[in-house]
């Protein structure tokens, strides 16, 4: 029988993934041909999907992008072989996006059924957990934080740091809580593991709680990614049932559980402490720090707080050791950062490469330029919060502290391309109006900041008093920087304060008027 993969992540079925299933499975059948159609996740080549790989001799052969019209000639060709066909990529291993990447957290995705933990076994899947169970929780302590592994939702604070602290607090009960909510513009990668590898999620999580002496966990997925909560809570239930969770770990003696949690569709969720409030049933504010959540976090308890691909990338790290790990990257920044690439770009897609590639290659090699085939005029990297770099800034190292020295950020690995039609003066704009939108309203800087802000930039391209707003706005942006809470309103300053410094023309366009009389 003919072993046919195909996407099921969202992506994939936002462009017609079931659509050629159904396609697949009723050609097959008038054909009277028997195949097994089985889903995965994707592997982040976004701009060939949907795309489908049939298992031959000569290993596995993609075609892609399909649309439903392509079955038939697919079926003619004899594409369950590995026929010639116009859409024949062949082995997508060797394709120049895939084969000069270095996949290590996104290994599996795509390869794998993401709910069968017999195919998560087979490709060493649970090996981390294992060697896990035979050390004292300093020792895994000790190879995260010897691995050089830092956060991958923004902050970059080290793991192994975080985890230290939670397992020398003294306390009866703590907890391992994953932030799923992943609500950056242009990013998709936590959703993209959950959908199509959820067990490697699973497996990080079980070694932190193993590492810090936490007997619970919960994952806390935003309410956009319907199709990740029912992955992760189907994919626990099987962990649970073949003995990986539960009340004792694989029969250590040892016990950690699991729960899923939808987020409400706030932004500030995303922020630990707002998230943790919502986790336990309030309103997702943002709390004054200390306490620290390692030392008082859910319920009061010590808590390790990680983004899905620091919790994920802990079993890589457990099976090949820590030495392996960090010998990848520059600096302080070590091992593989999962770029996500969007906006106005040819190639779409996600992009594991060892931290130290810089943003040229990210957006001219691996994404072809801009769709429209314009002139690329900005980037912006990290998020709705992060920076707008110019092209003449694209030799830039995708690196922590580079990224920072050049008054930009990193966060989650986005990366948002611009064609040379956008109004950076609207960007800016944008910025506080998001962060207007978005804030929990603790603090005043934030929440009067971003209303502001919008203010004064509507203002400056209206033509009013300039030089006076444009004054006005830098107090505002150092005010937001120094006295907010956290950094909703910490950051929005930076994409403001980039276009400013690297697109000052934008806001001078409009023609000076006279000032309002008072």
């Amino acid at each position: 029988m003919s072993k046919v993969f195909l996407s099921r992540d969202a992506a994939s079925l936002a462009l017609g993934a079931s659509r050629i299933a159904r396609e697949i499975v009723e050609e097959a059948a008038r054909r009277n041909v028997a195949l097994d159609l089985v889903s995965t996740g994707s592997r982040g080549l976004f701009w060939l999907e949907p795309l489908v790989e049939v298992e031959t001799p000569e290993g596995r052969i993609a075609y892609g992008p399909l649309d439903v019209s392509d079955i038939v000639s697919l079926f003619e060709a004899d594409f369950l072989k590995g026929g010639a066909h116009e859409c024949r990529i062949g082995h997508l291993e060797e394709h120049p996006y895939l084969a000069s990447q270095t996949r290590l957290t996104f290994a599996r995705c795509g390869l794998i059924d993401p709910l069968s933990i017999e195919d998560y076994r087979s490709h060493s899947g649970y090996e981390g957990l294992a060697r896990a169970l035979l050390l004292a929780p300093s020792a895994i302590v000790d190879e995260i934080r010897r691995s050089g592994l830092r956060g991958r939702g923004g902050a970059g604070f080290p793991t192994g740091i975080k985890w230290d602290t939670v397992l020398k607090a003294n306390a009866e009960q703590k907890y391992v809580v994953c932030n799923a909510d992943e609500g950056d513009s242009g990013t998709f990668a936590d959703r993209m593991l959950m959908e199509g590898d959820p067990f490697s999620l699973i497996e990080g999580m079980t070694i932190a709680g193993l590492a810090v002496g936490a007997t619970k966990g919960f994952i806390y997925i935003r309410s956009e990614y319907p199709h990740a909560y029912r992955t992760l809570t189907r994919a626990i239930e099987i962990a649970t049932k073949e003995g990986y969770l539960g009340p004792s770990v694989l029969g250590s003696g040892r016990a950690f559980t699991l729960e899923t949690r939808l987020g409400a569709g706030a932004y500030i969720c995303g922020e630990e402490t707002a998230l943790l409030d919502s986790l336990e049933g309030k309103r997702g504010m943002v709390r004054a720090k200390p306490p620290l959540p390692a030392l008082k976090g859910l319920f009061g308890k010590p808590t390790v707080v990680n983004n899905v691909l620091s919790l994920a990338t802990a079993p890589w790290i457990m099976v090949h050791g820590a030495k392996a790990y960090a010998d990848f990257g520059m600096g302080q920044s070590r091992g593989t950062l999962p770029v996500q690439l969007a906006g106005n770009v040819k190639r779409g897609g996600l992009i594991e490469l060892a931290f130290g590639a810089t943003l040229r290659t990210i957006v001219e090699e691996f994404g072809g330029g801009t769709a429209t085939g314009r002139p690329l005029r900005a980037v912006q990297v990290g998020g709705p919060l992060g920076a707008y770099f110019p092209e003449h800034m694209l030799d830039l190292p995708l690196d922590y502290e580079a990224l920072a020295a050049a008054e930009g950020l990193l966060g989650h690995g986005g990366v948002v391309v611009f064609d040379d039609s956008v109004d950076m003066a609207q960007q800016a704009r944008v910025a506080f109006e998001f962060c207007a939108a978005e804030s929990c309203g603790k603090c005043t800087p934030c929440r009067i900041g971003a209303v502001r802000g919008a203010e004064v930039v509507d203002r400056i391209i209206a033509g009013l008093e300039r030089e006076k707003n444009f004054a006005l706005l830098d107090d505002l942006c150092r005010l937001m920087t120094d006295a907010s809470l956290c950094a909703m309103g910490g950051l929005t300053p930076v994409p403001v304060q980039s276009a400013l410094t690297h697109f000052p023309d934008d806001f001078d366009k409009a023609p000076q008027l006279p000032a309002a009389a008072e």
